[in-house]
C-alpha cells in the first residue's frame, strides 16, 4: 500500500503525547539538542502523531492539529510555533493550531523536524500550558532508484573455468528508507551476458554458467539490472557494466605452421651456421605461449636446433660438417613443446608436435685433396740429378673433377711434374742436409684460385761415401829415457758418414815406418802410440 495512503489512516489514531514525553522523545532523536527545562505541570496538550509524505506537490498542505484542553473556544487563546523550520516550512494556524507544510519536502535530504509549541493568552500575554516539543516525521516515498556505487566494475577470471565460479559481487545502493515496505530492498538480475554468466538475485554475486575459451573470446560485456520494491510494479532500478576479462590458462599445445621445411646449407659451412628457421604457433599468451624446439635423437647428429627466446622460433643449426659428394640431402624430424606445462593441464600435452626438414647441400668448388696428409720419402745421398723421390696425389673431391697441377715452390733440390712424382735436380748429400721439407702444391686446372698444399719430408739416407780423419793434428812428446811399451800419446779418428752402430776404425802403421820405426800402435778403439825401444830424450821434428 502506497504511504501516501496510510497518511490518513495514521491521522485517524489519535495519541496523546504527555509535554514530558514529547520532550524527552525529542532530545532522543536529536541527540547533542540542549536539554530544555522539564515541565511538572498538569498535562494539557492534545495532538496526533505528525508525518508528512515527501515530495507532495503542493504549497499548503494539512499535517495536523495543535490543541490545548484549556481551549474551550476562547477567542483570546492564541498558537505559536517555534523550532526548526516554523514559520518557513511549517505554519500554523494561531486560532486553531492546525498546522500546515507549506513546501516539498525530501526525506532523504531530511527525515523528521522538531519543533516546539506555545499556547498565549492575549489578554494576559501569558503562557497557558508550558512550552512542549513535538516531532513531525517525513515519510518515505519510493522516490530514489538503485545506484551502483563502485563503478566500474571489472574483472579477470582463468578461462575455461568450472560452472558456479565465482566471478565478482555487485551492490547497489537505494537512498529510500529501508525500514518503509520494499522501497529499499533490491533484486538483481542479468540483462547481458547469457548464457555464460548468472547473478545471484539477493546478493548480486555474479558467477559462471558455462565454460569459456580466451582463444574464442577474451571478454565479455555483463549488465546486470537492481530493483527496488523487490521488483513488483511499480518498482525503480538502476543498471551497472561489468568488464569480464579472461586470463589465459595454457590448454592449447604448439602446432608447427607447416608439415614440411625446405633448408639448404653449403657443404663450406662451418659448425654452428645458422641454415633455417622452422615456427610452431601457440594461441596461449605469454609465458603459455613459450616453446621449446628439439630435434628428433636419430636426427641429432649432423644438425641440431635452439630456440630463439625472443620470437619462439626454432633456429636448425650444422653440428657437424657436410659434404656434398658424401651425402647431398638429409632427412629430419623435429618437434616442439610448451616450456612450461601446468600439471593438471597435461591432457593437452601428451604428444608433442612434429615437422619434417628436407635439408639440401649445395655443392662448392673445393680445393684440391691429398690423400694422405703428409708424405714421407727417403733416398740416398750421391743419387745422380734426376732420381726419383716419391709420388704424392691429390684430386678434386667436386663432381667436375678437374686435372691437378704440382708445384714445389721455393725448392732448388727437387721438383715435381704433373702427375706428382717428385724428382732430385742435384745431388744429395747427408752430411751437408739429412732432411729437407718441402710443401708441395696441387692447383685446379679449371680454378687455379684452388689451391691445396700438403706436406712432404724428405729423408736423405747415408752411404759410406768419407773416410775416417783424425780427431785432430797430433804433435807428441816422448822422453829420451823412456820404458819400451810405454804409452806416449792416445789417438782417435771419426768418420762423417753414419752408422747403424759406433764406427770401428783399424790403425796401423805404414810398412815403411813399420820396420823403421821406434814406435808402435796398439789398436785399442783408441789407438795408443807407444816407445818400442828405449829412446834418448828428443822432440819431434
Amino acid at each position: 500500500m502506497p504511504c501516501c495512503a496510510l497518511l490518513p489512516l495514521m491521522l485517524a489514531i489519535p495519541l496523546l503525547w504527555p509535554g514530558l514525553t514529547a520532550a524527552s522523545y525529542s532530545q532522543a532523536e536529536k541527540g547533542s539538542q540542549p536539554a530544555r527545562p522539564r515541565w511538572r505541570g498538569k498535562r494539557g496538550w492534545m495532538w496526533n502523531q505528525f508525518s508528512v509524505p515527501e515530495e507532495l506537490n503542493t504549497s499548503s498542505h494539512h499535517v495536523g492539529q495543535l490543541r490545548s484542553d484549556l481551549d474551550n473556544g476562547n477567542s483570546s487563546l492564541q498558537y505559536k510555533l517555534l523550532g526548526d523550520g516554523a514559520g518557513s516550512i511549517f505554519v500554523i494556524d494561531n486560532r486553531t493550531g492546525d498546522i500546515f507544510a507549506k513546501q516539498k519536502l525530501d526525506r532523504e535530504e531530511r527525515s523528521l523536524y522538531i519543533l516546539r509549541a506555545q499556547v498565549i493568552d492575549t489578554i494576559t500575554g501569558k503562557a497557558v500550558e508550558p512550552e512542549s516539543e513535538f516531532v513531525i516525521r517525513v515519510s518515505d516515498i519510493n522516490d530514489n532508484e538503485p545506484k551502483f556505487l563502485d563503478e566500474p566494475y571489472e574483472a579477470i577470471i582463468p578461462e575455461m573455468s568450472p560452472e558456479g565460479s565465482f566471478v565478482i559481487q555487485v551492490t547497489a545502493s537505494d537512498a529510500d528508507d529501508p525500514a518503509s515496505g520494499n522501497n529499499a530492498r533490491l533484486l538483481y538480475s542479468l540483462l547481458q551476458g547469457q548464457p555464460y554468466f548468472s547473478v545471484e538475485p539477493t546478493t548480486g554475486v555474479i558467477r559462471i554458467s558455462s565454460k569459456m575459451d580466451r582463444e574464442l573470446q577474451d571478454e565479455y560485456w555483463v549488465i546486470i539490472q537492481a530493483k527496488d520494491m523487490i521488483g513488483l510494479p511499480g518498482a525503480l532500478s538502476g543498471t551497472t557494466s561489468v568488464l569480464i576479462k579472461l586470463s589465459d590458462v595454457n590448454d592449447n599445445k604448439p602446432i608447427f605452421k607447416e608439415s614440411l621445411y625446405r633448408l639448404t646449407v653449403s657443404e663450406s659451412a662451418p659448425i654452428g651456421t645458422s641454415i633455417g628457421k622452422i615456427m610452431a604457433s601457440d594461441n596461449d599468451i605469454g609465458e603459455n605461449a613459450e616453446l621449446d624446439y628439439s630435434m628428433e635423437e636419430d636426427n641429432s647428429q649432423t644438425f641440431d636446433i635452439i630456440t630463439d627466446n625472443e620470437t619462439q622460433e626454432g633456429i636448425v643449426t650444422l653440428k657437424k660438417k657436410v659434404d656434398f659428394e658424401y651425402q647431398n640431402h638429409y632427412r629430419i624430424r623435429a618437434k616442439v613443446r610448451n616450456r612450461h606445462v601446468d600439471a593438471q593441464l597435461t591432457e593437452y600435452h601428451v604428444e608433442p608436435s612434429t615437422t619434417v626438414i628436407k635439408v639440401q647441400v649445395t655443392d662448392e668448388d673445393e680445393p684440391p685433396v691429398f690423400l694422405r696428409p703428409y708424405y714421407l720419402f727417403e733416398i740416398y745421398e750421391g743419387r745422380p740429378h734426376g732420381s726419383f723421390v716419391g709420388v704424392v696425389s691429390a684430386t678434386d673431391p667436386d663432381l667436375r673433377k678437374s686435372p691437378i697441377g704440382y708445384s714445389i715452390p721455393r725448392s732448388k733440390v727437387f721438383r715435381i711434374d704433373d702427375n706428382g712424382t717428385i724428382i732430385t735436380t742435384n745431388s744429395l748429400d747427408r752430411e751437408i742436409s739429412a732432411w729437407h721439407n718441402l710443401s708441395v702444391s696441387a692447383t685446379e686446372k679449371y680454378n687455379t684460385q684452388q689451391i691445396s698444399q700438403v706436406p712432404v719430408y724428405v729423408q736423405v739416407l747415408n752411404i759410406n761415401d768419407h773416410a775416417p780423419e783424425f780427431s785432430e793434428y797430433y804433435r807428441t812428446f816422448v822422453c829420451e829415457n823412456a820404458n819400451p811399451g810405454q804409452v806416449i800419446q792416445t789417438i782417435s779418428a771419426v768418420d762423417k758418414d753414419a752408422s747403424t752402430e759406433e764406427h770401428h776404425f783399424y790403425f796401423n802403421l805404414s810398412t815403411e815406418d813399420t820396420n823403421n820405426s821406434s814406435f808402435i800402435i796398439i789398436d785399442n778403439q783408441e789407438l795408443v802410440f807407444a816407445c818400442k825401444r828405449s829412446l834418448s830424450c828428443t822432440s819431434p821434428s
